[in-house]
């Protein structure tokens, strides 16, 4: 890393720790922006976990995996209203409660590679029907992964990503599109935030993902 590159890497962090100076271990900081995004995850476990869909699934439970998944992440502010008005859409219908309900599992529990397991499940998004609004945006396809597995996978707002990314340095190849060279990169992202980051003691995607809000929100300007 250049000596370019590494001053703003630190302007990153000086922005964050003007407003959370304990970085991610801040009260604040846990208040604003980790609670109810762990809240969320805890839910989805005790209701989606693996064991839990499955048997949901078994027992042709569709339409409560669908409703559920939704509800939980509708207690958080991570979509847009026009994004979870079209979730909502997307399950009123038998056949999209099914579609959703596979796809989940599939995505979360399945098996084969990520990049197999990301593509399918951005194709599953992509099928679900449509009212008003499109439904395959980048935050739909990425919330429920960040909620039910955030160590792993992580949420991308686009917006607030890409500027993140310019500010930190790093060249994030974006596509509206959702598919996997994209969502690749974010990981790497992620990946470089976590290691520049280590003394701060990250727990897991959350702590990441709320480090890219707030270095690339306006609200935060």
């Amino acid at each position: 890393m250049s000596a370019g590159d590494r001053q703003r890497v630190r302007a990153c962090q000086r922005r964050f720790r003007e407003f959370y100076p304990g970085g991610f271990h801040d009260d604040d900081y846990v208040i604003m922006e980790r609670l109810y995004k762990w809240e969320a995850h805890q839910r989805w476990n005790r209701a989606l976990g693996r064991t839990q869909l499955r048997s949901l699934l078994d027992a042709g439970e569709v339409e409560e995996i669908a409703t559920t998944a939704v509800g939980i992440e509708s207690r958080t502010n991570l979509l847009f209203s026009f994004e979870k008005m079209a979730l909502r859409d997307a399950i009123r219908s038998g056949s999209g409660a099914e579609i959703l309900s596979n796809g989940l599992f599939n995505w979360l529990y399945g098996g084969g590679t990520e990049k197999a397991r990301f593509e399918r499940w951005c194709d599953v998004v992509d099928e679900l029907p449509r009212l008003q609004t499109r439904v395959a945006t980048w935050p739909v396809v990425t919330v429920f992964g960040f909620i039910a597995r955030p160590r792993t996978h992580i949420f991308l707002k686009p917006n607030v990503t890409r500027a993140a990314a310019d500010r930190y340095g790093y060249d994030f190849p974006y596509r509206s599109r959702p598919g996997w060279k994209t969502y690749r990169a974010l990981l790497d992202f992620a990946t470089t935030i976590r290691a520049d980051l280590a003394e701060w003691r990250p727990r897991d995607m959350i702590d990441i993902q709320s480090f890219i809000w707030v270095t690339g929100s306006a609200e935060y300007d």
